[in-house]
This record gives C-alpha cells, sequence and structure tokens, in this order.
C-alpha cells in the first residue's frame, strides 16, 4: 500500500459537514427548554429534554446552502483576519519586522528554549486572566519569521502560540469568558478556587513547553524531522540575513503596536470590545504605521489589498468550519449529543464522574466550540448531576475548564485555531499529528487533578446549601 495522503484541510472540514448531516438523520432529534437570563444569553433547563414528535430531515440541498449561512455566521472572525493580514502586511513593508527580528535574534539566538517557554507563559497568562485567543494572531507571522530565523519552523511558532492559548483558558484564573460565566451558573462565588488552579498553572505550562521544545530539538538537530519540511514558507523561501538596524519609526510602530494590544485588552475586559472593534483598532494601527514610515498611500493600500489575498484561504476554512455545528443546529441533535453524553454519568462513581464530565465537555467543545456558548449549554446540566454525585460544584466547573481550553487546541471548528494555522500555511492534517499528543498528556494531568479534587473535596467550602424542594427537582431531572 501507498503512503497514506492525508486530506486538504478544506477536504476535511466538508467531509465533517457530510458526517454532521447524517447525524442529523440517525441521531434522535430532541431540544431542551431555555431561560433567557439578564445578559440574553439563553440558557439550558436541566431536566427538560424532549424528543421532537416528528422527525424533519435535512436535504443535500441544505447542506450546501449551509455552507455560505455558515460565512454569513463567521463573517466577524473572517473579516479581522483579513484585515489583520493587510495591516501586517503594511507592517512587514515598513522593515519594522525585519528589524524586530534581528534584535530578538541578538537576545534569543543562542536560547530558542527561553524564547518557547517565555511565549507559552506569557500566551498563557493572558489567556488565564484576561481571556486573550484572536488577539495572538497578530504574533504568528512574527514568530514564524523569528523561527525561521533560528532554524526552527513554522509548526514550532503555531505551537508556542496555541499551547498559551489553551493552557491560559485550560487553567484559567480569572477570564470571564468562560470561567465566571460557569461559576455563575453554578451558583459558587465568582473567582473562588482560585489556590488550585494558580497551584497547577506553572506544572501545565511546563507539559506544553515540554512538548514544544522537545520536537523543536528534533527540527534543529535535523531539518528533515520537520513536520512542515514539505510546505513552503508562508513569508517565502528568501532568507534574511542582514537585519536592519531598529530606527526610531521602528520603535514608534513597535510602540503604538503593544498599545493597541493594550487598549484592546482593556476595552474586550471592561466594555465588551469583541472582533469589530478590534479590527477597528488595527485598522487604526496600519494607519499610523503608514504614516510613521513615511511609505505612501498607494504602496500602503497595495499591501494591504495583498495581505489580505494571502488569507483568502484561512478566511474560507474558518467558514466552513462553522458550518459544522450549524448543520447540528438545523438537525436538532446538538441537545440530543449533549444529553445522551451526559446520562451515563449518573450510573458511575463520584471520580470516575468527573473524569467523565471531562470527556464530555472535550467532546462537545467540537460542536459548540464557543467557551461561554458551552458553559450556557453545558453547566446547567453538569451541576445537577455534580450535586446528585455528590461532587462539589467547583469540581464540575473545573472539568469544564479542562475540557473546554485544552481541546480549543485542537478541534478544527475552533476559528481561531484555523485562522492562527493559516496565516502559518499549515495544513489541520499536520497540525493534527503534532497536537494530538500533547492533549492526550493535558488530558492525563487533568484527569489525576479531577480525582484528587474530588478526593480532597475541592471546592466544598463554596458548596450551596441545597433545599429538600430543590433536591427533588434535581433527582427528577436525573
Amino acid at each position: 500500500m501507498g503512503k497514506f495522503k492525508v486530506p486538504h484541510t478544506l477536504t476535511l472540514l466538508f467531509s465533517m459537514m457530510v458526517l454532521a448531516l447524517i447525524a442529523t438523520w440517525i441521531v434522535p432529534q430532541g431540544f431542551f427548554q431555555t431561560e433567557t437570563l439578564a445578559n440574553g444569553r439563553s440558557v439550558v433547563q436541566a431536566g427538560t429534554f424532549t424528543l421532537v414528535e416528528e422527525r424533519s430531515y435535512l436535504s443535500p440541498w441544505q447542506l450546501l446552502t449551509a455552507i455560505p449561512r455558515a460565512f454569513a455566521s463567521a463573517q466577524d472572525v473572517i473579516f479581522f483576519v483579513m484585515i489583520l493580514g493587510g495591516v501586517l502586511s503594511i507592517a512587514r513593508a515598513t522593515g519594522t519586522v525585519d528589524a524586530l527580528i534581528g534584535r530578538l535574534l541578538e537576545r534569543f539566538g543562542t536560547q530558542p528554549q527561553l524564547l518557547i517557554f517565555m511565549v507559552v507563559f506569557c500566551f498563557a497568562m493572558a489567556s488565564s486572566f484576561i481571556g486573550t485567543a484572536g488577539e495572538y494572531i497578530p504574533f504568528v507571522l512574527i514568530l514564524v519569521a523569528l523561527c525561521k530565523a533560528m532554524r526552527l519552523d513554522a509548526m514550532t511558532a503555531v505551537g508556542m502560540t496555541v499551547a498559551g492559548y489553551g493552557i491560559g483558558y485550560g487553567i484559567s484564573a480569572v477570564n470571564p469568558f468562560t470561567l465566571v460565566i460557569a461559576q455563575q451558573i453554578a451558583d459558587i462565588p465568582i473567582l473562588s478556587g482560585w489556590p488550585l488552579r494558580a497551584a497547577i498553572f506553572l506544572p501545565f505550562v511546563l507539559i506544553g513547553f515540554h512538548h514544544v521544545w522537545s520536537y523543536s530539538k528534533k527540527v534543529l538537530a535535523d531539518p528533515n524531522q520537520s513536520m512542515v519540511k514539505d510546505l513552503p514558507c508562508p513569508l517565502g523561501d528568501k532568507a534574511a540575513v542582514n537585519y536592519p538596524a531598529l530606527t526610531l519609526a521602528h520603535r514608534l510602530v513597535l510602540g503604538s503596536f503593544v498599545l493597541t494590544i493594550g487598549v484592546v485588552a482593556y476595552n474586550i475586559r471592561v466594555n465588551g470590545w469583541y472582533l469589530y472593534e478590534l479590527g477597528a483598532a488595527f485598522i487604526a494601527w496600519g494607519l499610523f504605521t503608514t504614516l510613521v514610515s513615511n511609505i505612501s498611500a498607494d504602496t500602503a493600500a497595495k499591501k494591504f489589498i495583498e495581505g489580505t489575498m494571502e488569507l483568502t484561504t484561512t478566511a474560507i476554512l474558518i467558514g466552513v468550519a462553522r458550518g459544522i455545528s450549524l448543520i447540528l443546529e438545523d438537525g436538532q441533535v446538538l441537545h440530543s449529543l449533549v444529553h445522551g453524553m451526559s446520562m451515563p454519568l449518573s450510573y458511575v462513581g463520584a471520580e470516575i464522574a468527573a473524569i467523565g464530565m471531562l470527556v464530555i465537555q472535550t467532546l462537545l467543545n467540537f460542536f459548540i466550540p464557543s467557551g461561554s456558548g458551552q458553559a450556557y449549554v453545558t453547566m446547567p446540566l453538569m451541576v445537577p448531576l455534580a450535586d446528585l454525585l455528590e461532587i462539589p460544584r467547583q469540581v464540575a466547573v473545573l472539568a469544564y475548564q479542562f475540557g473546554d481550553g485544552f481541546s480549543n487546541m485542537i478541534i478544527p471548528t475552533n476559528a481561531i485555531l484555523m485562522g492562527i494555522i493559516g496565516i502559518a500555511g499549515i495544513p489541520y492534517g499536520h497540525w493534527f499529528r503534532f497536537c494530538l499528543p500533547l492533549i492526550f498528556k493535558l488530558m492525563l494531568a487533568s484527569s489525576v487533578v479531577l480525582v484528587l479534587a474530588v478526593m480532597f473535596d475541592y471546592g466544598d467550602d463554596v458548596q450551596p446549601e441545597l433545599s429538600t424542594q430543590q433536591t427533588t427537582v434535581l433527582e427528577n431531572a436525573a
């Protein structure tokens, strides 16, 4: 037999859409009753799952119409990525990126392990505290160029970026998009339980660092060990030898970039900014870069268009990835999958059930890639089960964090991940082979933490007291 060839990422995603369509024909269709909260989000009500009276079937035509609808649904991410690509193309034209790489090589050129650790650690810290994710996309090409200059590869650049992003979400300290929402739904004090999360933060970061660095050492020793050796570098094949000096204009561009990231991070936390506002902020940075770098408006316009064109493939992949969950929603099987996965937990012991919650949250993240969306759908179901199995609600929240955060690093329905690997020119199949062993390591470590958390009653101090009436309702829900 010839060597198996991994299909193109677009082929994989469309195949998953077809499988999702078939699932809507087979999986029982049903739904939970939902309740609209004060913030306008809908949360499911435990114990209200109902099968539909008459099955409806999605047709292959609806599969095809789901693709343009998915593009419309993911338009905020798509256009943010394309705008970012255009703005970064302007920044590259100023020579700022090359000058920065030159300075970083002077600092880390002989210590790539220090660079990898710092990136994983800093990105994990940012994701843990303020929930950054899409904000890392601007760094990808800079890290790819830096790794190329250090005789590493694009996989290393993406590895350290995504490892930091995923671990930061999984071991979140105060993430407002996941932890805070999950604890609100679980009716436990916001940000409670932080000592354990703080204690395991560094060990999990070291797991991510070790995985990326182990791979990087192989590439340094033998470039043929690179998983992307057969792929063109997204920056081209021409290696820069003489890096330009870091001029005042370059420093202004870099300083304004850091300021833009800071403004974005602050307003995400305080004013609820999201991708539209992020796109506007980076457009403003692009205009400032054009002015201080003394490049013509026509040159900037040309570079902007070139940058957006380079990310057309990435934009298409993001759109199609959204279509998978759209098909499941249209076919009324998304809630059925959630219900079916949660039912077996009521028949096992507390420690095994905690691990089961982790597995379920991991699998469901494929269908509900939004961290906050997953909390609103799954936590109202996990909390009653946790109460009945005498698992502290804090443990259920921790299982949700682990499952959501770590699986973000590998699921193809995650638009941020597809944007990152798309910009770096890495097909999903290549990334899957790199990331899967890391996911196994993190899942094993997470399972150990959850079992110990149950054994030592983690979160028992904030467990709410249940009335007799509430207990009866929970038993009926189960």
